[in-house]
């Protein structure tokens, strides 16, 4: 039986729950949202609408419509930033981003919008204090990750978002590793955007995601994709009221039905609870890795300030033969290489080579550490 530590990537196995929502839609339901007046077709609204509300309150916000739905968090920042980036609009970004931040960013300075790199520290921290060194006059924008993919490390949102606020400015959070894992207070930080992933920490299925947004962004944000909605559809103008405006064409129902039961699972058992498990099983990992010599850790060694995901590397193989070998011989699945963020892997002093990552989910074990460990050992020495 395959030990699945690659709950980065997405999470797995999904709660049962989750399999018989989507069943039952395709099963028994079927229907789109705004296209009928019949029973089956007020029945998915009412999914799609409590999901919005579920989601809203998972960010300690009361107004559902703030929610739009997308594929991915990747489609959710693209959305973001190509909406309300202009000409010559200047952002910071911290130097552990995902390329789901990056590459858009690096498509918008043909347009002639700029960026700049916040420091973070070797264990993949954000140095706070060289904010205001960062900041230009032009700086319109903060898009942050809330947590690493790489290493786990959990970003000061806090002291984020009072910079933010003292110099006027947006302030984006990609939530893809925190959603469903972390608190995060939209009516306390006050940012313009949280984009959002289903298939990681919320524990829903691929091909669903999207973000809450802000009032304010909201009236100046342009959507990339215009069509169908079920509204005002006697006109060929985009509804400008939410969530419409950004949700153009079929919903993905399938996916939030699943979404939907399992943002009740997380409900039921509370994200402390779901955080707390994980951390035990992070911490029992890295107590037992610290005796293996040939294997160091990339990141932080402590519990304070992290998710459940642990980078590793070695000198004595390839990193990505570890990893075939750790799935092959042992059973135990990982991530090798670069997890489309090589300017981490800067920063932790892990480029060009990478890591092999270790992700720990809800539904893992402390039994599969200790054998996890025992194959490293006999892999490594």
């Amino acid at each position: 039986m395959t030990i699945y530590f690659d709950n980065a990537a997405t999470t797995f196995p999904k709660p049962e729950s989750v399999v018989e929502s989507m069943k039952h839609y395709i099963s028994c339901v079927g229907s789109n949202v705004s296209r009928g007046s019949y029973s089956s077709a007020f029945d998915a609204g009412n999914i799609v609408y409590e999901t919005r509300e579920m989601l809203a309150n998972l960010f300690h916000d009361n107004e559902p419509e703030r929610i739009f739905f997308t594929r991915n968090v990747t489609e959710s920042l693209n959305l973001v930033l190509k909406g309300m980036l202009k000409p010559e609009d200047h952002v910071l970004v911290s130097s552990m981003e995902h390329n789901a931040v990056m590459r858009p960013l690096h498509r918008l300075m043909e347009q002639k919008i700029t960026f700049s790199r916040i420091p973070c520290t070797k264990e993949g921290y954000l140095i706070t204090d060289s904010m205001e060194e960062a900041w230009q006059e032009n700086t319109k924008a903060v898009v942050i990750t809330h947590a690493s993919n790489v290493s786990g490390s959990v970003m000061d949102l806090e002291a984020i978002a009072d910079f933010c606020q003292q110099k006027g400015l947006s302030l984006i959070i990609d939530a893809a590793q925190t959603a469903g894992v972390l608190p995060i207070d939209v009516q306390r930080l006050l940012p313009d955007a949280v984009c959002f992933t289903g298939h990681k920490g919320l524990y829903g299925p691929q091909g669903m995601g999207g973000a809450w947004i802000s009032k304010r962004l909201a009236s100046t944000l342009k959507p990339l994709i215009e069509g169908g909605t079920g509204s005002l559809s006697d006109e060929e103008v985009q509804p400008e009221y939410l969530p419409d405006k950004f949700e153009a064409g079929t919903l993905n129902m399938p996916g939030i039905y699943g979404l939907n039961a399992a943002l009740h699972w997380i409900k039921e058992r509370g994200i402390e609870e779901i955080h707390d498990h994980e951390m035990k099983l992070t911490r029992q990992f890295l107590e037992k890795i610290e005796s293996l010599k040939k294997i160091n850790v990339v990141g932080p060694m402590t519990l304070e300030n992290r998710t459940a995901v642990v980078s590793i590397k070695t000198s004595t193989m390839d990193l990505g033969q570890l990893a075939h070998c750790l799935a092959k011989d042992y059973g135990v699945a990982t991530r090798s290489g670069m997890h489309c963020a090589p300017h981490a892997h800067k920063t932790l002093q892990s480029f060009p080579e990478g890591t092999v990552r270790f992700s720990f989910g809800y539904f893992n074990t402390e039994k599969e550490i200790e054998k996890t460990i025992k194959a490293l050992k006999e892999i490594v020495g």
